[in-house]
């Protein structure tokens, strides 16, 4: 059997198996300190034997050094060496990557975007981020994607909310950002559909999948193709744009995934 942690900002979940077919899911286990929620982590686990764990992670991540980087936003987790202590706790080798990375991964193998490359993986809800699939491999680089906090023009007035950069994708469209502007899911799709735009021109993906708790108001997705339609403005094809089939799971498949193919493609 395969270990899987999905370690969200919210929330950690666990699984153990070989795919979707198999996998048996943890009940959700808050993210609060370190100690806490990884205690809660080793009771899942207690008792299993595991070949791999993967572990897709909350960003941004020191994928080098097996650990959570001092950038992220999470102050309590700020240089937590996640993935030794995943290890040493599991008895098992841990594949660290990020939870969309993971995502990606899950949806390429076993999903909507099954066998098809470049393929994104978007997912908006407190926070933005997103991984991608090209050329048979998982975006890797000095660091990782970090699709979330690329610049768009500003169509509105209101100040983003991004601890880092302000107005960047993650502080004018994820779910904090429309709460701040009195729930303006509309103004949200215009600024995910020039993000569409970006990533379509820069990756070429044949197909961007775009998951996450602010996907689930009614009628958004549709609302985001328009938006990068009237974006694209017919200069290029824009790639298919459609949900993830594992929704909600994403994450923790994603984090299957990893575990089963080791991080690779």
């Amino acid at each position: 059997m395969f270990g899987a942690i999905e370690a969200g900002g919210t929330k950690f979940v666990c699984a153990v198996g070989t795919g979707p077919e198999d996998a048996v899911i943890s009940a959700e286990i808050p993210t609060t300190t370190p100690e806490e929620t990884m205690a809660g982590v080793a009771a899942f686990f207690k008792g299993k034997r595991l070949k791999r764990v993967g572990i897709g992670c909350f960003g941004p991540v020191d994928l080098a050094g097996g650990r959570i980087a001092r950038s992220t936003p999470k102050v309590a987790w700020r240089g937590f060496g996640i993935q030794a202590w995943v290890e040493k706790a599991l008895g098992a080798k841990a594949v660290l990557d990020t939870d969309v990375n993971g995502a990606v991964l899950g949806e390429y193998l076993w999903g909507a975007g099954q066998g098809i490359d470049p393929l994104l993986y978007l997912t908006v809800g407190t926070g933005i981020g997103g991984g991608g699939i090209a050329g048979g491999r998982l975006l890797h680089g000095l660091l990782h994607p970090e699709m979330g906090h690329v610049r768009v023009p500003r169509v509105d007035a209101a100040p983003g909310i991004c601890h880092a950069h302000g107005d960047c994708l993650e502080g004018l469209a994820s779910g904090p950002a429309i709460a701040a502007r009195g729930g303006d899911y509309g103004l949200a799709a215009e600024y995910l559909g020039m993000a569409v735009q970006n990533y379509a021109c820069v990756l070429s993906p044949r197909m961007i999948l775009i998951g996450g708790g602010v996907m689930k108001h009614p009628g958004m997705l549709g609302m985001v193709r328009a938006a990068a339609k009237k974006q694209m403005n017919g200069y290029a094809p824009l790639p298919v744009i459609r949900a993830p089939k594992f929704g909600q799971r994403a994450g923790t498949l994603g984090a299957l995934a990893l575990a089963v193919r080791g991080g690779k493609v």
